[in-house]
Protein backbone atom coordinates (compact mmCIF):
# COMPACT_ATOMS: atom_id res chain seq x y z
CA UNK A 1 0.00 0.00 0.00
CA UNK A 2 2.92 2.56 -0.17
CA UNK A 3 1.14 4.32 -3.07
CA UNK A 4 -2.19 4.30 -0.99
CA UNK A 5 -1.95 8.29 -0.40
CA UNK A 6 -1.89 8.74 -4.10
CA UNK A 7 -4.91 6.55 -4.43
CA UNK A 8 -6.48 8.10 -1.72
CA UNK A 9 -6.01 11.81 -3.12
CA UNK A 10 -8.22 10.73 -6.08
CA UNK A 11 -10.60 9.17 -4.00
CA UNK A 12 -10.85 12.42 -2.36
CA UNK A 13 -10.82 14.55 -5.41
CA UNK A 14 -13.94 11.99 -6.81
CA UNK A 15 -15.96 12.86 -3.96
CA UNK A 16 -15.46 16.72 -3.86
CA UNK A 17 -16.34 16.46 -7.57
CA UNK A 18 -12.89 17.09 -9.26
CA UNK A 19 -11.04 14.73 -11.52
CA UNK A 20 -9.35 12.32 -9.88
CA UNK A 21 -5.95 12.79 -11.64
CA UNK A 22 -6.16 16.58 -11.07
CA UNK A 23 -2.25 17.88 -10.02
CA UNK A 24 -1.05 14.57 -11.66
CA UNK A 25 1.40 14.32 -14.88
CA UNK A 26 2.04 11.23 -16.77
CA UNK A 27 5.02 9.67 -15.03
CA UNK A 28 5.24 6.42 -13.68
CA UNK A 29 3.68 6.14 -9.79
CA UNK A 30 6.88 6.38 -8.62
CA UNK A 31 7.80 9.52 -9.92
CA UNK A 32 4.68 10.85 -8.86
CA UNK A 33 5.05 9.54 -5.69
CA UNK A 34 8.62 11.63 -5.42
CA UNK A 35 7.18 14.41 -7.17
CA UNK A 36 4.14 15.00 -4.60
CA UNK A 37 6.11 16.33 -1.62
CA UNK A 38 2.95 17.41 -0.19
CA UNK A 39 -0.56 15.88 -1.15
CA UNK A 40 -2.66 18.57 0.32
CA UNK A 41 -4.14 16.10 2.99
CA UNK A 42 -1.79 16.12 6.55
CA UNK A 43 -2.61 12.58 6.98
CA UNK A 44 -1.68 11.58 3.76
CA UNK A 45 1.77 13.09 4.03
CA UNK A 46 2.47 11.73 7.20
CA UNK A 47 1.71 8.05 5.41
CA UNK A 48 3.73 8.92 2.66
CA UNK A 49 6.53 9.37 4.58
CA UNK A 50 5.39 6.51 7.27
CA UNK A 51 3.97 3.62 5.37
CA UNK A 52 2.51 1.35 7.60
CA UNK A 53 -0.83 -1.76 7.15
CA UNK A 54 -3.75 -0.48 6.66
CA UNK A 55 -7.17 -1.55 7.62
CA UNK A 56 -10.27 -0.99 4.96
CA UNK A 57 -13.67 -0.78 6.65
CA UNK A 58 -16.07 -0.80 3.78
CA UNK A 59 -20.26 0.17 4.56
CA UNK A 60 -22.47 -0.81 1.70
CA UNK A 61 -24.91 2.59 1.57
CA UNK A 62 -26.91 0.95 -0.97
CA UNK A 63 -26.86 -1.72 -3.75
CA UNK A 64 -28.34 -0.38 -7.30
CA UNK A 65 -28.82 -2.74 -10.47
CA UNK A 66 -26.74 -2.27 -13.30
CA UNK A 67 -27.83 0.58 -16.05
CA UNK A 68 -30.34 2.17 -13.55
CA UNK A 69 -27.59 5.05 -12.52
CA UNK A 70 -25.53 7.50 -14.27
CA UNK A 71 -22.21 6.75 -14.29
CA UNK A 72 -19.58 9.67 -12.86
CA UNK A 73 -17.64 10.98 -15.44
CA UNK A 74 -14.23 9.38 -14.57
CA UNK A 75 -15.34 6.20 -14.25
CA UNK A 76 -16.60 6.35 -18.03
CA UNK A 77 -15.12 4.28 -20.68
CA UNK A 78 -14.16 6.87 -23.99
CA UNK A 79 -17.37 6.01 -25.80
CA UNK A 80 -19.31 6.41 -22.75
CA UNK A 81 -17.59 10.03 -22.81
CA UNK A 82 -19.17 10.98 -25.56
CA UNK A 83 -22.68 9.18 -25.52
CA UNK A 84 -23.23 11.39 -22.46
CA UNK A 85 -21.45 14.23 -22.92
CA UNK A 86 -25.03 15.45 -24.98
CA UNK A 87 -27.41 14.29 -22.11
CA UNK A 88 -25.38 15.77 -19.69
CA UNK A 89 -25.54 19.16 -21.75
CA UNK A 90 -29.34 18.73 -22.14
CA UNK A 91 -29.74 18.05 -18.26
CA UNK A 92 -27.91 21.04 -17.54
CA UNK A 93 -30.15 23.32 -19.86
CA UNK A 94 -33.02 22.02 -18.08
CA UNK A 95 -32.08 22.80 -15.20
CA UNK A 96 -30.92 26.08 -15.76
CA UNK A 97 -34.90 26.82 -17.21
CA UNK A 98 -36.19 25.90 -14.21
CA UNK A 99 -33.37 28.26 -12.37
CA UNK A 100 -31.42 25.54 -10.72
CA UNK A 101 -28.48 27.48 -11.67
CA UNK A 102 -26.16 25.51 -9.46
CA UNK A 103 -27.10 22.36 -10.03
CA UNK A 104 -27.08 23.52 -14.12
CA UNK A 105 -23.23 24.47 -13.49
CA UNK A 106 -22.11 20.98 -12.24
CA UNK A 107 -24.10 19.21 -15.00
CA UNK A 108 -21.95 21.35 -17.51
CA UNK A 109 -19.08 20.81 -15.68
CA UNK A 110 -19.59 16.81 -15.87
CA UNK A 111 -19.44 17.26 -19.76
CA UNK A 112 -16.70 19.41 -20.05
CA UNK A 113 -14.49 17.16 -17.75
CA UNK A 114 -15.61 14.00 -20.06
CA UNK A 115 -14.60 15.98 -23.10
CA UNK A 116 -11.26 17.51 -21.68
CA UNK A 117 -10.25 13.78 -20.20
CA UNK A 118 -10.65 12.96 -24.33
CA UNK A 119 -9.09 16.26 -25.18
CA UNK A 120 -6.07 15.00 -23.12
CA UNK A 121 -5.04 12.06 -25.05
CA UNK A 122 -5.04 14.22 -28.63
CA UNK A 123 -2.11 16.11 -29.77
CA UNK A 124 -3.26 19.79 -29.32
CA UNK A 125 -3.92 21.25 -32.13
CA UNK A 126 -4.60 18.18 -34.17
CA UNK A 127 -7.81 17.85 -36.08
CA UNK A 128 -9.01 15.60 -33.24
CA UNK A 129 -8.10 18.06 -30.44
CA UNK A 130 -9.89 20.77 -32.02
CA UNK A 131 -12.83 18.89 -32.76
CA UNK A 132 -12.78 18.35 -28.78
CA UNK A 133 -12.34 21.83 -28.07
CA UNK A 134 -15.05 23.61 -30.05
CA UNK A 135 -17.04 21.04 -28.13
CA UNK A 136 -15.92 22.56 -24.99
CA UNK A 137 -16.55 25.59 -25.60
CA UNK A 138 -20.08 26.48 -25.63
CA UNK A 139 -20.26 24.02 -22.58
CA UNK A 140 -18.24 26.10 -20.96
CA UNK A 141 -19.85 29.33 -22.09
CA UNK A 142 -22.97 28.18 -20.02
CA UNK A 143 -20.54 27.53 -17.27
CA UNK A 144 -19.49 30.94 -16.92
CA UNK A 145 -23.27 32.14 -17.54
CA UNK A 146 -24.28 29.73 -14.59
CA UNK A 147 -21.33 31.72 -12.72
CA UNK A 148 -22.18 35.18 -13.74
CA UNK A 149 -25.21 34.63 -11.86
CA UNK A 150 -24.00 33.39 -8.37
CA UNK A 151 -21.60 36.11 -8.83
CA UNK A 152 -18.33 34.35 -9.47
CA UNK A 153 -17.03 36.81 -11.79
CA UNK A 154 -13.40 35.98 -11.47
CA UNK A 155 -13.87 32.30 -12.94
CA UNK A 156 -15.62 33.99 -15.46
CA UNK A 157 -12.84 36.28 -16.50
CA UNK A 158 -10.33 33.03 -16.15
CA UNK A 159 -12.48 30.82 -18.56
CA UNK A 160 -13.89 33.79 -21.13
CA UNK A 161 -10.00 34.91 -21.52
CA UNK A 162 -9.25 31.10 -21.89
CA UNK A 163 -11.53 30.86 -24.90
CA UNK A 164 -10.59 33.78 -26.22
CA UNK A 165 -7.01 33.42 -26.56
CA UNK A 166 -7.90 31.04 -29.07
CA UNK A 167 -11.22 31.91 -30.91
CA UNK A 168 -10.84 36.02 -30.63
CA UNK A 169 -14.10 36.35 -32.79
CA UNK A 170 -16.26 34.87 -29.63
CA UNK A 171 -18.92 37.26 -29.07
CA UNK A 172 -20.08 35.67 -26.08
CA UNK A 173 -17.34 35.14 -24.41
CA UNK A 174 -16.41 38.89 -24.75
CA UNK A 175 -20.04 39.79 -23.38
CA UNK A 176 -19.88 37.55 -20.65
CA UNK A 177 -16.44 38.57 -19.80
CA UNK A 178 -17.68 42.42 -20.20
CA UNK A 179 -20.18 41.67 -17.35
CA UNK A 180 -17.71 40.45 -15.19
CA UNK A 181 -15.59 42.88 -15.32
CA UNK A 182 -18.31 45.65 -15.26
CA UNK A 183 -19.43 43.44 -11.76
CA UNK A 184 -15.75 43.74 -10.61
CA UNK A 185 -15.61 47.45 -11.66
CA UNK A 186 -12.66 47.00 -14.60
CA UNK A 187 -14.69 49.85 -15.86
CA UNK A 188 -11.59 50.08 -19.12
CA UNK A 189 -11.81 46.68 -19.86
CA UNK A 190 -15.80 46.52 -19.48
CA UNK A 191 -15.66 48.79 -22.36
CA UNK A 192 -13.01 47.22 -24.39
CA UNK A 193 -15.03 43.94 -24.70
CA UNK A 194 -18.58 45.56 -24.96
CA UNK A 195 -16.81 47.44 -27.64
CA UNK A 196 -15.68 44.66 -29.09
CA UNK A 197 -18.85 43.36 -29.58
CA UNK A 198 -20.56 45.57 -31.16
CA UNK A 199 -17.21 45.38 -33.62
CA UNK A 200 -18.38 42.05 -34.00
CA UNK A 201 -22.28 42.09 -34.34
CA UNK A 202 -23.47 45.77 -34.29
CA UNK A 203 -26.94 44.36 -34.04
CA UNK A 204 -26.35 43.69 -30.70
CA UNK A 205 -26.16 47.85 -29.65
CA UNK A 206 -29.27 47.46 -27.83
CA UNK A 207 -28.38 44.94 -25.60
CA UNK A 208 -24.70 46.56 -25.13
CA UNK A 209 -26.17 50.21 -24.64
CA UNK A 210 -28.34 48.42 -21.14
CA UNK A 211 -25.21 46.65 -20.01
CA UNK A 212 -22.97 50.28 -20.29
CA UNK A 213 -25.89 52.31 -18.86
CA UNK A 214 -25.96 49.77 -15.86
CA UNK A 215 -22.53 50.15 -15.35
CA UNK A 216 -22.71 54.45 -15.64
CA UNK A 217 -25.40 53.86 -13.26
CA UNK A 218 -23.57 51.99 -10.88
CA UNK A 219 -20.39 54.07 -11.46
CA UNK A 220 -22.47 57.51 -10.29
CA UNK A 221 -24.21 55.68 -7.48
CA UNK A 222 -20.34 54.56 -6.08
CA UNK A 223 -19.25 58.04 -6.55
CA UNK A 224 -22.12 59.34 -4.33
CA UNK A 225 -21.61 56.42 -1.73
CA UNK A 226 -17.43 57.77 -1.83
CA UNK A 227 -18.82 61.24 -1.02
CA UNK A 228 -20.80 60.28 1.25
CA UNK A 229 -18.52 58.42 3.13
CA UNK A 230 -15.39 60.49 3.04
CA UNK A 231 -17.14 63.80 3.67
CA UNK A 232 -14.94 65.73 5.69
CA UNK A 233 -12.04 63.35 6.07
CA UNK A 234 -9.78 65.75 5.08
CA UNK A 235 -10.71 68.64 7.27
CA UNK A 236 -10.43 66.48 10.26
Amino acid sequence: VVLYPLVSKSLRNIAAGKDPLEGQRHCCSIAQLHEHYSLGYPDLDELQKNPQPLIFDIEVLKVEAPGSYQQDPWAMTDEEKLQAVPLIHKEGNELYRQGKVQEAAAKYYDAIACLKNLQMKEQPGSPDWIELDQKITPLLLNYCQCKLQCEEYYEVLDHCSSILNKYEDNIKAYFKRGKAHAAVWNVAEAQADFAKVLALDPSLRPIVSKELRSLEARLREKDAEDKIRFKGIFSQ
